[in-house]
Order: structure tokens, then C-alpha cells, then sequence
């Protein structure tokens, strides 16, 4: 590659890491409106959730890095010397997801979620913002969130299909959630609710309609 093919490349590298970040604010803006719904969150942040409620000296986007790196570790784990040094990237944009996420739920603090419409409303919001920042991500393509990099390991690993690992693991990480809430909360369910299902049955329609829309455009901005 001659030196101009490298500036290029190198300035389509910036402008796809720059479309990540922006992806993880919305992203985190969400999960904050589903948050602030009070009806659960995406199975991902399911378990950050109920903890966060429970243990309360750390935010909420707190919890969710310290979820996150319990998944980089994880993949660790299950890689081991397969594991790249780009994914430490994950650490940074762990962060950055968290710190996004808790200003989503500080811009979005004051709208209303006092009746369930209104709160059904919110999380149909989050499932919509979330999917747009996921598409955006996709379509930077330069690395993976925690949540997805941890499920392409395990089918890596155990060569599963990564569609099929992911709903095992969206229904375990709910599960875990569950199980965690009644004993926190004294046999309630508390955090992981309706809004969990709807955010778990909808995101993957949302980003189908999102991606045709948004794949050619931005493509030819980052290419350009």
C-alpha cells in the first residue's frame, strides 16, 4: 500500500472508531430510557441492573462496566492465547458505555414514568435508541461490546452457531437475574420484569429494520 492508500486507510479507521463512540451513546441512552421505564432492561444489563438496585454506592453504569468486565474476563478465559490484544480495546469502551449510560438516565430524569403507559412507552423508546446505537455499531465494525464478544467466544469455543449461543445466553444472563433478585429482595422480582421480554423479543427486529436504512449511507461516509 503506497503512503496515500495508508492515510486513507488510516482516516477511514478514525471515522468507523468515531462512529462506535457515538453508537455507545446511544446505546447507553437506551438502556437509561429503559432503565428510567422501571419495567427491566435488555437481558445484557439485566443482571448490572438488579445489583445496582440492591447495592446502591455504585451507579448504575458503574455496575454495568463491572459486568463488563466480568465478560472480558470471561472471554479470557475461554480464549486464552486465542484472545487479541485489540479486545483490551473492550476496557476503555467498557467505560465509556457506562459513563454514556448513566448521563442517558441524567438526561432522561425527567420525564414522566408515574403510570405504566407512560413506562411501557419508555422502554419501547430504549428498545428503539438501543437498536440504532447496536446498528451504528455494527456497521463501524471495527470491535465488538463486551456482551456480543463474549458470545462469539463461546460459540468460537464450542462451535455453536452465534444466533443460537446468543439466545442461551440472553436466557441465562435473565435467568441469573432472576435468581439473584429473589435473593436480594426476599423472593420479589425486582429489576428484570416485563420490560425485559419486550426489550429481548423486539431488538432484533429493530436493528433488521434499521440496518437497510442506515448500512449504504454510512458506508459511503466512512469509505469516502
Amino acid at each position: 500500500m503506497n503512503k496515500q492508500g495508508e492515510i486513507v486507510s488510516k482516516r477511514e479507521t478514525a471515522k468507523r472508531y468515531i462512529l462506535f463512540i457515538i453508537s455507545l451513546f446511544f446505546m447507553g441512552l437506551g438502556v437509561a430510557l429503559t432503565k428510567h421505564g422501571e419495567l427491566g432492561v435488555s437481558p445484557i444489563s439485566s443482571v448490572a441492573n438488579v445489583v445496582s438496585i440492591k447495592f446502591t454506592f455504585l451507579s448504575f453504569g458503574t455496575w454495568i462496566i463491572v459486568s463488563n468486565f466480568v465478560l472480558i474476563i470471561g472471554q479470557m478465559i475461554l480464549l486464552r492465547r486465542d484472545f487479541k490484544p485489540i479486545q483490551f480495546l473492550q476496557i476503555p469502551l467498557s467505560f465509556l458505555f457506562g459513563y454514556f449510560t448513566d448521563f442517558g438516565l441524567w438526561l432522561v430524569r425527567e420525564i414522566p414514568n408515574d403510570i405504566y403507559i407512560a413506562r411501557i412507552m419508555l422502554v419501547l423508546a430504549g428498545v428503539i435508541v438501543l437498536g440504532f446505537g447496536i446498528t451504528l455499531g455494527v456497521i463501524a465494525d471495527v470491535i465488538l461490546n463486551s456482551g456480543e464478544a463474549i458470545i462469539k467466544a463461546i460459540a468460537d469455543v464450542t462451535g455453536k452457531n452465534f444466533g443460537s449461543v446468543k439466545i442461551v445466553f440472553d436466557v441465562l444472563w435473565v435467568m441469573l437475574s432472576v435468581v439473584l433478585s429473589l435473593l436480594f429482595f426476599e423472593g420479589r422480582l425486582v429489576g428484570t420484569r416485563e420490560g425485559t421480554i419486550i426489550s429481548a423479543l423486539l431488538g432484533g427486529v429493530v436493528i433488521k429494520l434499521f440496518r437497510p436504512l442506515l448500512q449504504k449511507p454510512l458506508t459511503k461516509i466512512l469509505e469516502k
